[in-house]
């Protein structure tokens, strides 16, 4: 019997084995209504490669009896009922003696049958982020700009005795925001060969893509400049002054007048003054964000013995730990630190930032243009930008 080649038992191995999972995977998702709609082209592609491959394993006894003529075809028919059935399979009346039974480690017997070692688990690099989304007011929208009210004046009143003169009064005012959509893309291209032969291939570029498409908004939402993608928290101006004497636009400061760090006496005092800047309207839903290298600091500042906390460890898996009983929020994104940086916020992001999204992030898949080599283009449309200024605080490292 000749043996299998090598590139017929990789292409089995990644449509039988992992593809089938991401197949069976994907299709849970689709019945629980939970599956993204990028998704839903890997599920059809899936699908149809499934189907093919059920329609080439399951066909008439005479059909497989003919194709068996040729060991190697006889070999694949059994390869694809040993993945298809698992250990519930047993050899056709009409195999040959070498295959009645099927032992791994024994070539005539099985092992002709068992595919080379080449497709472990993708060993994924992780990326430091900052999860915006979860805290931020996001917003769908059909055209590619949001505009809004923003109330930030108040009414005039006054006492007046039974008979006494009323004059008139100040009516406020309102004043607008205005947040524009920009577009992100990616155009990533693979050769038809690489994706007939290498197991999920497609499954893993789009989720690559999707996690590149995510880091990138989450960084914008902190530092980008509004120009051409969206503006981040702290690319605004600040100062030293509290909100009823600061101008609208500009995002009340806690300076600590240590360069590059916290103040050497009392460091946890800054905390204490950012937190109370907040109103305390604000404050119901408020957290803290900053890189791990602030909180570092943080949670080595020493208290007396009966002074509060100012850190609290988490209390269990998935709880986040708190600062003076404010959840923490890990966002590497922020500034390092450095002088003048600022590299730690305080705030209640629902009411301060806005999120906004042209539909979700979509993928056009290409075969023709570049051939041999298919072209996967996804883009994605969304903007951001701070709405509330009051409803966010920061520590300056600086004076």
């Amino acid at each position: 019997m000749s043996a299998i080649t090598a590139e017929l038992k990789t292409e089995l191995l990644g449509i039988l084995v992992n593809e089938r999972k991401e197949y069976e995977k994907l299709i849970e998702e689709k019945a629980k209504g939970v599956v993204d709609p990028i998704r839903h082209d890997v599920i059809f592609k899936l699908e149809k490669r499934y189907d093919e491959l059920e329609a080439r394993f399951t066909k008439p006894a005479v059909d497989l009896k003919a194709e068996a003529k040729a060991s190697d075809d006889f070999t694949v028919k059994l390869y694809g009922e040993l993945m298809r059935k698992g250990q519930g399979f047993h050899a056709p009346a009409d195999a040959p003696e070498a295959f009645k039974s099927i032992i791994a480690n024994v070539d005539p017997q099985g092992g002709y049958l068992m595919p080379d070692s080449t497709v472990g688990r993708i060993v994924s690099k992780i990326y430091d982020t900052s999860p915006m989304r979860q805290f931020a007011n996001v917003q769908a929208l059909n055209g590619d700009v949001l505009e809004g009210l923003i109330d930030n004046d108040e009414a005039d009143s006054g006492w007046v005795s039974e008979q006494g003169t009323r004059n008139e009064t100040n009516t406020p005012e309102l004043g607008k925001y205005r947040i524009d959509v920009h577009e992100q893309y990616a155009k990533a291209r693979v050769s038809q060969k690489a994706l007939d032969d290498m197991a999920s291939v497609e499954g893993w570029l789009v989720g690559k893509l999707t996690n590149k498409f995510s880091r990138a908004e989450n960084n914008a939402y902190f530092v980008g400049d509004g120009k051409g993608k969206p503006r981040g928290i702290t690319t605004y101006a600040t100062a030293a002054t509290a909100d009823s004497s600061r101008a609208w636009g500009t995002v009340e400061h806690i300076a600590t007048a240590a360069n590059g760090a916290f103040p050497a006496s009392n460091p946890a005092d800054v905390l204490i003054d950012l937190v109370y800047a907040l109103k305390a309207g604000y404050r119901a839903g408020a957290v803290f964000m900053g890189p791990k290298a602030v909180y570092r600091f943080i949670r080595k500042f020493k208290q007396s013995s009966d002074a509060p906390y100012i850190w609290e460890p988490a209390l269990g898996e998935g709880q986040p730990a708190r600062i003076l009983g404010y959840p923490i929020v890990e966002a590497e994104d922020m500034p390092a630190l450095a002088t003048d940086s600022l590299s730690l916020c305080f705030g209640n992001f629902a009411e301060a930032y806005t999120i906004v999204d042209r539909l979700g992030m979509r993928l056009i898949r290409d075969s023709f243009t570049a051939k041999p080599m298919v072209e996967f283009y996804a883009i994605k449309r969304t903007g951001g930008g701070v709405v509330n200024f009051e409803a966010l605080k920061f520590v300056k490292f600086g004076s």
